[in-house]
């Protein structure tokens, strides 16, 4: 039996994998790859088998049962076997049951973080996700909901959103935020294929995205996060100064949140 590693790969730079990841890319046997991993990454194991076993949201992809059987083959043909996917493997990366499938088989494997897109995209933007005064509280989420899941409202609730996988619903998820009570005039931002040759950004308001204007904008071969909240507003318009005067006078003991949602 050989070991898997699951290497997040990052937002997808080639330079922003971990020195870790690179390193034992380096001496890896076979590598199975997200779709959404950019070529020069894999230029890190020359000498590695590469299996595309991508799964793209609205394309033909490989099913996670197959994806599963092929890791536990590879390990018991190579050595040294490395899972790659894009961003980290713990986040909305279907880690979990790929783990099971390796402790049922009684598989070694390693897991090696990586950078995931919203903290990349912050970068990008030059907006931090949380602000003194403004963000105290940051949910990850996607839309994307489990075959026969009932669930249609939205339920993240945080200073700070950002919603991966949500190209195909940001008109829907707009229009269930301000539902629920968010401003209309809150500021979106949204960034494709982050810090790629490829990225672009956008900037508008909830209610601009809830009435369809980043649709014929968005690219639907290109990864994109939609990142919301007042956090991500034009520098001058946050109040720098005023938020940090509001939070010297913060209840003692208070701490910025981060949350998870799937």
């Amino acid at each position: 039996m050989g070991k898997v590693y699951l290497i997040g790969a990052g937002p997808g730079a080639a330079d922003l994998i971990t020195v870790r990841g690179a390193r034992i890319l380096g001496m890896a046997d076979v590598v199975l790859h997200d779709a959404l991993v950019e070529p020069g990454m894999l230029e890190h194991a020359p000498q590695a088998r590469k299996i595309a076993v991508g799964k793209r949201c609205g394309q033909r992809s490989s099913a996670q049962h197959f994806i599963n059987k092929q890791i536990l083959d590879a390990a018991r043909e190579h050595a040294l076997v490395v899972r790659l996917k894009g961003g980290d493997p713990m986040l909305f990366g279907r880690a979990d049951e790929e783990i099971r499938a390796l402790e049922v088989a009684g598989i070694d494997y390693e897991i090696v973080p990586g950078i995931t897109a919203a903290l990349a995209s912050a970068a990008t933007l030059r907006r931090p996700l949380t602000l003194r005064g403004v963000a105290r509280s940051v949910a990850f989420a996607t839309h994307s909901r489990a075959p026969g899941s009932d669930e249609t409202r939205e339920r993240v609730n945080a200073d700070s959103l950002v919603y991966y996988m949500g190209r195909d619903s940001a008109v829907t998820i707009a229009r269930q935020l301000i539902d629920a009570g968010r401003s209309p005039r809150t500021p979106v931002a949204i960034v494709e294929a982050a810090t790629t040759e490829r990225e672009r950004t956008l900037t508008l308001t909830l209610d601009e995205m809830a009435h369809g204007r980043a649709q014929p904008w968005l690219d639907p071969s290109q990864p994109s996060l939609l990142m919301i909240g007042d956090a991500f507003a034009p520098r001058e318009a946050v109040g720098i100064g005023e938020a940090m005067d509001t939070a010297s006078h913060a209840r003692p003991g208070t701490l910025p949140a981060l949350q998870f949602a799937a």
